[in-house]
């Protein structure tokens, strides 16, 4: 007995099995699995490390059913052939000196249909999860329970075979066996539900099936608990009484624990919130003699030994460590010598924690990461006034700077100020702050002030950066040397300028515009890869091959092989290259000109360009790579056969000269330059464009400057669904989503899924020369870009077709035909009237119904320099100018005459490292 602290005395349970002390380390998500659920080495290595000092390791949970995983990245016990891995995981556990626990389970209607090749998930009865977007899934039948059950026993005689020293049935966080229990989602009228009698059958026959395994095939020592959410939010729900109940008719079968899902140890009722007594005060004195002989687990904001020792004071025989696990494997070592610790885990220390990839990259983890490395800016230390000024919003702003940090944000009182700013400020301050930079991400709906606001903090640290240059006693405009200089803070140029990084290369970006993304930020579709890992997690079958011909066929046959080649093969990579990032594009659509889906994008089916934009901004700001916002290049210095660097000027008219071995021209295309669109496609001219008032083609300039070859400067794309008020872009994942286009005489007139070009064409051949997408609530829901498009105001919604046919003054017999024959169309999937392939993914007959007015707009240009494999810029005869690369849409050949939607996010970031490896390479060797 230890009286020194509790938390270190030993424990017997009920089956006679011995933990050495009262620590365990919670089951917690890692997605680090294989695409199949089999374990990878990482995996393994994370539980080793966290292993020895702790009583029992409880292994994160294990689908019992190919249709069970609730993740992407889980690991399953569904099969034999995950055994040998899974014996991995306890060996090393065991190993170490801590007990191995595996927890089981299926995920029921909390399953994704992607995550299990588009099929539909099961659940004890078919009705949708509450959350925005669910899928209805499949009742199970009377028989498929039985075997659900059976599933479950073959699960824990597979956890024998690989070693483990017990399970933990996961009866908690709304998954399937939490599902059979609750009224809210089981409402089946069998022996499985109705009752709440009936509703604990399934829990205690998977607890029964699991104890005649453990006889048959274990120890007397084999350790059996279970998990449980003590409440439920939704009317009807599980409410404590409900639980209390279940527990009870489990112990009285056997159980060696039970484990309270929570997120604090000590938290009261989320139902009745005006009880603040701890649930599990509740629960010692609501439990029988019988419980009470089960010991309990409690998990949730265990930090420091005093979390423990709180924890059992309370009641708990067990207190579960969950982040603070992560953040410090060797936890319990470092809290038995008084360590008092902090929860956060040190940018650079990955692969010494031994944390895998995808788990650094779950927001679990990533909320803890901090940068702890020197800034390498250096500032003079003072308070610094700058002016905001955005529209209406005219204010000041005191930033206080430390020689190396943001230390504070205030604004200045005035009391002439009529524009509440608080809520924005505030949280953008926090923003700033924790980055120690002003580039992160603007508030939603207030844009155009978070921009002003980050511009004034810029100028501050510009300010303060050239007084501490002053001081030193140097000369603000004296040159500064580099390795690489990227012109341009779009995605290229992001992705660049961290690939260079990487490889070892000091790094500046060069940005003429007061705000980082370029015309990345304005992306909605996503990004085109073949033979993705994604893919293969949702049963999609694709080849590189396919990928290509369509590619090249979208094009008309005009794309640079050798360039698409390149692009092709190096797509899946640059998935893997941003999911490595944190910037993980693991949700599949379709655009126009594809046969597969293979546009990839956010989990949540936002707008990829802010989430791409943001995800690399954060890496940017990890790396404290040196970002000069509104500095114009005037020239690249060329000087004995090569690149040397580049001439500056900034908002104040200060000119300088960054020397630099390798320059990266990532400006963008020139879409927003009448003058340039017009010079080569005079037909153009009046079209609005959907590009950034930046996209002015002054890299091609530069590079032409330097004696830049060029190729396909006329092939210039417009896009066909441009809404004109705006010249705002509606996404091709409307379409991909199951959208159609119709005219003002309410008819279809094309394939919407046909390359742009084509639609295009298609819509200026109409007498309005506009048309309307037309989509209802599913599509909606599964397009979160829509809402944007509401918000902004140029939808049209209607609760019926009729109603919406008026409000558009449209023929409402033409419009009703249209649907009903299109939804025919859906129902047989073939397009009879236009050869429609894809996307034809349910009929529209779902309100409210919706219809944004749209026409075609100046997209992309495709025509650009000439550049190598290599990325290395190419003079016009085909020679490489030394020291010049270049990538985005400042380059042509890569999508020939018409370029797929999707392409271009593949392009920015597969060209954009391969630059930013190379341009590194030679700098620093060459």
């Amino acid at each position: 007995m230890n009286t020194l602290t509790p938390i270190l005395n030993p424990l017997t349970l009920p089956n006679g099995a011995v933990l050495k002390n009262r620590l365990v380390m919670a089951p917690m998500t890692t997605c680090t699995g294989f695409y199949d659920g089999t374990v990878t080495s990482e995996l393994v290595e994370y539980y080793r490390e966290r292993a020895g000092s702790l009583g029992a390791v409880i292994v994160e949970c294990c689908f019992i059913d190919p249709k069970g995983p609730a993740f992407p990245g889980a690991i399953g016990i569904d099969s034999d052939n995950k055994i040998a891995g899974l014996a991995r995981i306890a060996s090393a556990i065991k190993s170490k000196g801590s007990q191995a626990i595996l927890q089981i389970y299926h995920g029921g209607r909390m399953v994704e249909p992607e995550l299990i090749g588009g099929r539909t998930p099961v659940a004890p009865s078919a009705i949708a999860a509450p959350r925005e977007g669910a899928t209805t899934p499949q009742a199970l039948t009377g028989e498929e329970v039985e075997v659900m059950i059976t599933k479950f026993g073959d699960a824990v005689n597979r956890a024998i075979k690989a070693g483990f020293d017990g399970v933990e049935l996961h009866g908690a966080n709304t998954y399937l066996i939490q599902q059979f229990y609750s009224p809210n989602s089981n409402q089946r009228d069998d022996q499985w539900g109705g009752s709440r009698d009936n509703r604990t059958r399934f829990p205690l026959a998977v607890l029964d099936i699991t104890h005649k395994m453990a006889e048959r095939f274990a120890d007397d020592t084999f350790i059996i608990g279970y998990r449980f959410s003590p409440e439920e939010l939704e009317v009807p729900g599980i409410r404590f009484d409900d639980t209390m109940y279940l527990l009870e008719k489990l112990a009285e079968r056997g159980l060696d624990y039970v484990h309270f899902s929570v997120g604090q140890l000590l938290r009261p009722s989320i139902v009745d919130t005006q009880d603040p007594t701890p649930l599990i005060t509740k629960f010692r004195a609501m439990r029988s003699e019988t419980l009470a002989k089960i010991p309990v687990i409690g998990v949730g904001g265990v930090v420091n030994k005093a979390d423990a020792e709180s924890g059992l004071e309370h009641g708990f025989d067990l207190v579960a460590i969950g982040k603070a696990c992560i953040a410090y494997p060797d936890w319990a070592d470092r809290i038995i010598h008084n360590d008092h610790l902090e929860l956060y885990i040190d940018s650079n220390r990955r692969e010494a924690l031994k944390i895998p990839e995808p788990l650094w990259r779950f927001s679990l983890v990533d909320a803890m990461i901090r940068d702890m490395s020197a800034t390498g800016r250096k500032y003079k230390a003072g308070v610094y006034q700058e002016k905001v000024e955005a529209e209406a919003l005219k204010l000041k702003i005191n930033v206080a700077l430390d020689t190396d940090r943001i230390t504070d944000i205030t604004l200045v009182p005035d009391d002439t100020l009529d524009v509440d700013f608080t809520t924005t400020f505030e949280s953008l301050r926090n923003r700033i702050l924790v980055a120690n930079s002003p580039h992160v991400d603007a508030i939603t709906g207030a844009t155009t002030q978070s921009e002003a606001l980050k511009k004034a903090v810029s100028r501050a640290l510009a300010t303060s950066s050239k007084e501490h240059v002053i001081e030193e006693g140097g000369n603000p405009q004296a040159p500064q040397n580099y390795d690489v200089v990227v012109i341009g803070s779009g995605g290229a140029g992001l992705a660049a300028a961290i690939q260079a990084h990487d490889e070892g290369a000091r790094v500046a970006i060069i940005e003429k515009m007061p705000t980082i993304g370029g015309n990345t930020i304005k992306a909605s579709v996503g990004m085109n890869a073949a033979e993705t890992r994604f893919q293969k997690l949702k049963g999609i079958k694709d080849s590189k091959t396919l990928f290509y011909e369509e590619t090249l066929k979208g094009g008309h046959f005009k794309n640079n092989p050798v360039l698409l080649k390149e692009f092709v093969e190096l797509a899946p990579e640059a998935i893997e290259w941003l999911a490595a990032k944190g910037i993980e594009l693991n949700d599949i659509t379709i655009t126009g000109g594809m046969s597969i889906d293979r546009t990839h994008r956010p989990a949540d089916r936002s707008a990829v360009g802010g989430f791409l934009i943001s995800g690399l901004v954060k890496n940017i700001n990890q790396r404290n790579i040196e970002v000069l916002l509104e500095t114009s290049v005037e020239e690249i210095i060329y000087t004995d056969g090569r690149v040397s660097g580049v001439k500056v000027v900034d908002e104040y008219y200060d000119s300088r000269i960054l020397n630099a071995r390798s320059v990266i021209v990532a400006t963008g295309g020139f879409s927003a330059n009448r003058e340039m669109v017009t010079h080569y496609r005079p037909e153009l001219d009046g079209f609005v464009t959907t590009n950034h008032k930046g996209a002015t083609g002054s890299g091609i300039a530069l590079l032409q400057k330097l004696g830049a070859g060029t190729v396909d400067m006329g092939e210039i794309q417009i896009h066909p669904t441009v809404e004109q008020t705006t010249s705002y872009l509606i996404s091709e994942s409307i379409r991909g989503g199951g959208a159609i286009l119709v005219s003002q005489a309410g008819h279809r007139f094309c394939n919407e899924m046909a390359t742009r070009d084509k639609v295009s064409a298609d819509i200026i051949a109409l007498p309005e020369k506009s048309a309307w997408v037309i989509f209802d609530e599913q599509v909606r829901l599964n397009n979160k870009a829509a809402d944007e498009y509401l918000a902004k105001g140029f939808v049209v919604s209607a609760s019926s077709p009729q109603e919406l046919a008026i409000k558009l003054n449209m023929d409402l017999h033409a419009l009703l035909a249209t649907l009903e024959r299109y939804n025919l169309f859906v129902e047989r999937q073939q397009d009879e009237d236009f050869g429609r392939q894809t996307a034809m993914r349910h009929p529209l007959n779902q309100g409210p119904f919706y219809a944004i007015r749209i026409a075609p707009g100046v997209h992309h240009t495709m025509g650009g320099v000439t550049i190598n494999s290599d990325t290395a810029v190419l003079d016009e005869q085909q020679q490489v100018i030394a020291g010049a690369w270049a990538a985005g849409e400042v380059v042509g050949g890569i999508h020939g005459g018409n370029r797929i939607g999707g392409n271009a996010i593949a392009d920015i970031i597969i060209f954009g490292t391969l630059a930013g490896r190379h341009a590194a390479d030679f700098a620093l060797h060459h």
